[in-house]
């Protein structure tokens, strides 16, 4: 099935990547995408997942770049959501391009790290399970509906992580953590997102202000030296370039290209790399 881009998208899409790409990427849109998931390590093992699926005749095909991740070949989301080791918190249904940012943050024991917007919890426990639960994390939601949905997941999760109702925005400038993750709020321009009615020009332009002001809070709340990780699942550069230029000027900030061996591991498959749109 080809699916239409709203109009004006499809232009800035040219204007962002030129005619030949713009037309992969909305060619892009209608592809089927696998099911993915991602294995809690802080209750289970890859092991036993996999026997698990074996046993119920599911299809899955391992990740190179994450040993803790599967493609699912054969079967949708409601059916994942039917085994009990969905149910127990065993598996977590994430996309792969969502495990990325976690990873290269890479938590570690005794630091402490912010995660800014964290609902509905797929990076937090992701975080909590990379550091085997000894990463003093706290994960910040200002909506009570989706800061109810972040302590559901955590616990079901068994991850220790320290949830804080509270607009990251408005974060004390007298906190101070050793890293923080920004996974901002945007115009989900890189989902189906786009063929919802709420997908316009007004949201891109509400989600710029608003992660503008969290990366302005990010760097400020960061220590001398701290990592920052800065993603959005929006392929459009005014929500992810231009916002990061803006205040890497402002502040004098460094990037820190993602090391060669890990870069080269995580795209070296073509057809997995597909799957990050």
């Amino acid at each position: 099935m080809i699916r239409k881009v709203p109009e004006f998208f499809g232009k800035l899409l040219i204007r962002d990547y030129g005619q030949e790409l713009a037309e992969k990427i909305i060619n892009g849109y209608s592809s089927e995408r696998n099911v993915t998931l991602r294995i809690n390590t802080l209750k289970t093992n890859s092991d036993k997942i996999k026997e698990k699926l074996d046993k119920e005749k599911i299809e899955y095909e391992e990740v190179e770049w994450n040993e803790n991740a599967l493609i699912i070949k054969n079967a949708k989301e409601e059916d994942i959501r039917k085994i009990d080791i969905y149910e127990r918190g065993e598996i977590y249904l994430q996309s792969l391009s969502s495990m990325l940012p976690a990873i290269i943050l890479g938590p570690k024991a005794n630091e402490n790290i912010l995660d800014m917007t964290a609902a509905p919890g797929g990076k937090t426990t992701q975080m909590a399970a990379l550091s085997n639960n000894e990463a003093m994390i706290t994960a910040c939601e200002k909506n009570k509906i989706r800061a109810d949905r972040l302590k559901f997941n955590i616990e079901r999760q068994g991850a220790r992580v320290n949830i804080m109702r509270q607009d990251a925005r408005m974060l004390d400038d007298f906190f101070s953590f050793d890293k923080i993750l920004l996974d901002a709020p945007c115009s989900g321009s890189g989902t189906e997102n786009i063929f919802t009615d709420k997908f316009n020009e007004e949201l891109i332009t509400r989600s710029k202000d608003t992660q503008e002001k969290l990366l302005n809070k990010a760097v400020k709340v960061l220590r001398a030296g701290g990592e920052l990780i800065y993603s959005t699942c929006s392929i459009l550069k005014e929500e992810n370039e231009d916002i990061l230029n803006k205040v890497i000027k402002k502040y004098d900030l460094k990037i820190v290209e993602i090391e060669e061996m890990k870069r080269n591991t995580i795209f070296a498959s073509y057809s997995e790399a597909e799957q990050f749109v």
